[in-house]
């Protein structure tokens, strides 16, 4: 079987994850750790440290362990993430769709995708989603909105937050990292790209590491803790700009930063374009 299984399998696939996961979180008493648990009959919650193991679900013992030592954010998406694999485990139909198309470490890679689809749906159901683009628009802001009340990493809200965004948007969280630099001690501290997704259709994305140059909007936002709004552009890695509305929004030692690009600069192919992260 060529592992490369055609593309409107996997989608019909997450469609189905999805409803699965959204029709589990319907019948629950709220969204923290022990009320996600309360759909399960019959299997157990146990925390313990696990190395370098997020977590896992056993389904011969009808058990979910859990990380002790990982942060309470990472626990409950690993949590939601070990439910789903109970959900899809329930679901023969899924189950025999899935091994019918693929098979090997294909087919477990598939699963993992697959799970941390119902993951996400679960924490950030898609009235949440899009209570807050109505709200605020696919921006920054909307972005750090969704992380603190899906009570999930910025990095997980930045994946589902694309995902559901119909405008052509880049999504980026940024961070201050040390860049090496001889001479210095430890390196100076720079604003880097640490995740980056965009909405259906957008071609392009930003690498993980990319510097975000001192006088651009995020950037200034980070330095004056103030959100920005402005007509900007996206620093690939390349070091070309791709014209862009940017939103900047502060957020301790990060800044939650939105991309709006043109709609008609979606289908030009860029001289660059063997590299996926754009022009």
């Amino acid at each position: 079987m060529d592992p490369a299984s055609p593309p409107t399998a996997l989608t019909a696939a997450k469609v189905r994850m999805r409803e699965l996961a959204a029709s589990y979180g319907t019948g629950l008493p709220g969204r923290d750790t022990h009320s996600l648990m309360a759909g399960l009959d019959g299997i157990t919650l146990t925390f313990m440290p696990m190395g370098d193991r997020d977590g896992a679900y056993d389904p011969e013992h009808r058990v979910i362990l859990i990380n002790s030592q990982v942060r309470p954010e990472r626990q409950r998406f690993t949590l939601a993430h070990e439910i789903s694999h109970a959900l899809l485990l329930g679901d023969d139909d899924l189950l025999s769709d899935l091994h019918d198309e693929y098979e090997g470490d294909r087919l477990e890679q598939v699963i993992e995708t697959l799970c941390n689809v119902g993951a996400a749906a679960l924490l950030m159901p898609t009235e949440l989603m899009d209570e807050l683009l109505e709200r605020f628009g696919p921006t920054g802001r909307a972005l750090a909105e969704l992380a603190r009340r899906a009570d999930v990493s910025a990095t997980s809200a930045l994946y589902a937050l694309a995902e559901r965004t119909d405008a052509p948007v880049i999504y980026a969280v940024c961070a201050l990292t040390r860049a090496d630099e001889p001479g210095g001690e430890g390196g100076a501290r720079e604003l880097t790209v640490r995740a980056s997704s965009s909405a259906p259709g957008v071609k392009y994305s930003l690498s993980i590491g990319t510097p975000v140059p001192a006088d651009h909007p995020a950037a200034v936002s980070l330095d004056t803790r103030l959100p920005l709004s402005q007509d900007s552009y996206v620093p690939f890695r390349s070091g070309r700009r791709m014209p862009a509305w940017v939103d900047a929004f502060p957020e301790r030692q990060r800044v939650m930063v939105s991309f709006g690009l043109p709609a008609g600069r979606l289908n030009v192919e860029a001289a660059g374009a063997a590299s996926p992260e754009g022009p």
